[in-house]
């Protein structure tokens, strides 16, 4: 997410930062690359206008020229002023009524049906019924059905028309007591009177407390046009951007907020349907100009993994008595928080440290596929897998005896180290200290 940019503001950041003292002409070239970067990456060029103007407006008002560390203090203005143009504060759905009614808007192709989903999915504990608006793609219907059996979520399927549907699934709501009703609206390839005053209709009938547009996020400028007319046709309450862990330049997240004057409320960011983050301005801003996003990161972590289990798994790794079963267990955990490259992502100077590198994830899915194999004395006690039950492993798991005893081999490995860690690693207990270190 933002990798286009993002490199180019670090480089430009660190630049600024090593200089003593910042000229006239030295600003206006940073203003003037600050300018080209956006516009590159697909911001609308009125946005970018008023954002320079503010930015450098800010600048003059921090007495940047008399500053003793102007570098340091363009980089803080510049990350305030992004913030504010995303927004400021976060904005959340608020549940204040049964059932909360939230219309999905947008043209197709954009990703309404599975963000419907995954809103579904985030908002499980309040009994979400999904429903499908359009007739005239009933596999898009199929696709929300099949969708909402993996939230799981109750589905009202589509009838004759779009606004018969979504009354008569208001209906259902009440009686199935549902806390959250999720219209996957139709969409077309092109906004056109017809969806419009179908869409309208829906508003006007169903009233529901959010009606947001969902825009993809590689379509840049395009995005900015789309949420200008839904909103001067439609009245949208906020924004989803979704495919933001694609190729997505970042413009259209930096843009709509600005441009349709209302919130975006979560990004995409992968085909899961746990891949919807919530959209935090100052945590975007960070991740847009390097800076990582370590808060995201954490809260990622705790979704997936119960702390106890951890300290439990640590005390085992210190004692040296971990087994091939908690390391399925870690392993199980790392794959559901995500891609390794979207993690690495939130680490401030990763991507840049990355340069670019195509993360290979298949070797944890064949040590995945390999422990499986094992029986579960087996991964209690791998000293005694021998050459036969190597060869029925490999089978079993579609990898091959080398690779199996390529894994046995790290595991002794890393049981060894660990028991290094419990007798005292550096000098606390038997094993020596290296060289320098001292015990105090």
């Amino acid at each position: 997410m933002f990798e286009i940019i993002q490199d180019r503001f670090v480089k430009l950041q660190r630049r600024l930062l090593g200089y003593g003292k910042l000229s006239n002409k030295e600003i206006d070239n940073a203003l003037r690359e600050i300018r080209t970067l956006l516009l590159e990456a697909d911001v609308n060029y009125k946005v970018v206008g008023e954002f320079i103007r503010n930015l450098q407006a800010s600048l003059e008002k921090e007495k940047i020229y008399e500053s003793l560390k102007p570098g340091e203090l363009v980089n803080v203005t510049l990350y305030k002023e992004l913030v504010k143009l995303l927004g400021d504060r976060p904005e959340k759905i608020q549940f204040s009524t049964d059932p909360l009614i939230i219309n999905l808007v947008g043209l197709q192709g954009t990703g309404k049906t599975s963000t419907a989903a995954k809103l579904a999915y985030r908002y499980k504990n309040k009994r979400p019924l999904l429903v499908a608006c359009d007739p005239k793609r009933p596999a898009a219907a199929e696709q929300l059905k099949l969708l909402a059996e993996r939230v799981p979520a109750d589905f009202f399927p589509v009838t004759n028309s779009a606004i018969e549907t979504a009354l008569k699934a208001l209906e259902f709501a009440q009686t199935k007591k549902n806390q959250l009703v999720i219209f996957d609206t139709a969409g077309r390839l092109h906004i056109d009177d017809e969806l419009m005053q179908e869409l309208a209709l829906i508003k006007e009938k169903t009233r529901p407390h959010y009606n947001l547009l969902v825009v993809d996020g590689m379509v840049g400028q395009d995005a900015v046009a789309q949420a200008t007319q839904f909103h001067s046709q439609l009245g949208i309450s906020g924004s989803i951007v979704t495919k933001m862990d694609g190729d997505a330049k970042g413009g259209a997240v930096v843009s709509i907020r600005k441009v349709s004057g209302a919130p975006i409320y979560f990004i995409g960011t992968g085909e899961k349907i746990e891949d919807l983050e919530e959209f935090y301005p100052d945590r975007i801003a960070s991740r847009i100009l390097g800076m990582g996003d370590i808060v995201s990161l954490v809260e990622k972590v705790e979704s997936v993994i119960k702390i106890e289990d951890q300290k439990k798994t640590a005390e085992k790794f210190i004692k040296g008595e971990f087994d091939l079963e908690d390391f399925l267990n870690q392993l199980k955990a790392i794959k559901k928080m995500g891609s390794l490259s979207k993690l690495l992502a939130m680490v401030p100077g990763a991507p840049r440290a990355l340069g670019g590198l195509n993360l290979d994830e298949t070797d944890l899915t064949k040590t995945e596929a390999i422990i499986l194999s094992m029986t579960k004395a087996e991964r209690t006690h791998p000293e005694i897998i021998d050459g036969s039950r190597r060869k029925r492993i490999a089978l079993g798991s579609g990898t091959s005896v080398e690779e199996v005893n390529r894994l046995l081999k790290e595991f002794k490995q890393a049981k060894e180290l660990s028991k290094s860690f419990g007798k005292g690693l550096f000098g606390f207990g038997a094993a020596k200290p290296p060289k320098g270190f001292r015990r105090k």
